[in-house]
């Protein structure tokens, strides 16, 4: 597990906003998850969260690559970047050699398109980008107040606290979202940010504030823009905003066409990952 304050975001991200007073109790934190090798909107979020200047910093919750064909692009944009951030179980498996992505499926159909996509993913990493997936922690703590002085936390991880192929969704109990706290050690104000589901929704129990980021490059709510939260924590206070962003998704599902993955995938990121998207790509 990391542990990283509000004053070593440099270190954490390679490179800090400007707009951060000294002393202030407020930071702005963009959270960027389920990227899933779908470069056009990974660069499309990139661009959205460096044209904010209120933005400090930015993190990932994991799942970089799968299920479109540029994991290695993917990869070198957030290590670039200086993005820091936790391993999902696309990460994990694909890093480690293991045997499955440890994913749930719904049907058989779906079960065979996963494992197509692992397979298809192991054979085209890069020895520099399976290192990096390997390296990445399981957790990440954040300190907005810094380290020195009492104040909320906010705990990073893919699933949940305990694996990061729990899937969190947003039918889970309130004692389930306890239960992870607990594991968490989180308390009253602290913040629990995952992903995995590709489902964005917030929640607060006892105090605590339970995030689910969505995804930049494969959402599931039937809208096809890539999204991702921005996070405000204070001393007393804890805002979510969830923000969608368009990215030319023709030409990520064009790349998909081309390659040796399923054509099921590009017709996954035209939908929303549902038969009757919310919105549709513009003509």
């Amino acid at each position: 597990m990391s542990s990283l304050g509000g004053g070593d975001a440099k270190a954490a991200v390679g490179k800090r906003r400007p707009g951060l007073i000294p002393g202030a109790l407020l930071m702005k934190y963009a959270l960027i998850s389920d990227i899933h090798a779908n470069l056009p909107a990974l660069e499309a979020v990139h661009r959205h969260i460096t044209g904010r200047p209120d933005i400090h910093t930015t993190y990932h919750l994991g799942d970089l690559v799968g299920y479109a064909p540029w994991p290695d692009e993917v990869v070198a944009l957030i290590a670039a970047s200086g993005i820091a951030g936790v391993a999902g179980n696309y990460d994990s498996t694909v890093g480690t050699d293991y045997k499955h992505c440890g994913c749930r499926y719904e049907d058989p159909r779906q079960e065979e398109l996963s494992h197509l996509s692992f397979a298809w993913t192991r054979q085209h990493v890069s020895p520099k980008t399976k290192a990096y997936l390997a390296g990445l922690p399981f957790r990440i703590d954040l300190f907005p107040n810094g380290g020195h002085v009492a104040g909320p936390r906010v705990v990073l991880v893919h699933g949940t606290p305990t694996l990061n192929t729990l899937y969190w969704t947003e039918d889970r109990s309130d004692e389930f979202c306890l239960k992870m706290a607990h594991h968490a050690e989180a308390r009253p104000g602290d913040v629990i940010a995952f992903g995995h589901t590709h489902l964005p929704w917030h929640r607060q129990v006892s105090g605590i504030h339970f995030v689910n980021t969505g995804s930049v490059g494969r959402p599931k709510d039937g809208d096809w823009r890539a999204g991702y939260v921005v996070l405000d924590v204070g001393h007393d206070q804890v805002g979510v905003e969830f923000v969608r962003v368009e990215y030319d998704v023709e030409a990520a599902m064009r790349r998909i066409r081309a390659s040796e993955l399923p054509d099921d995938f590009a017709e996954f990121l035209r939908t929303g990952g549902r038969m009757t998207p919310v919105s549709s790509p513009p003509p």
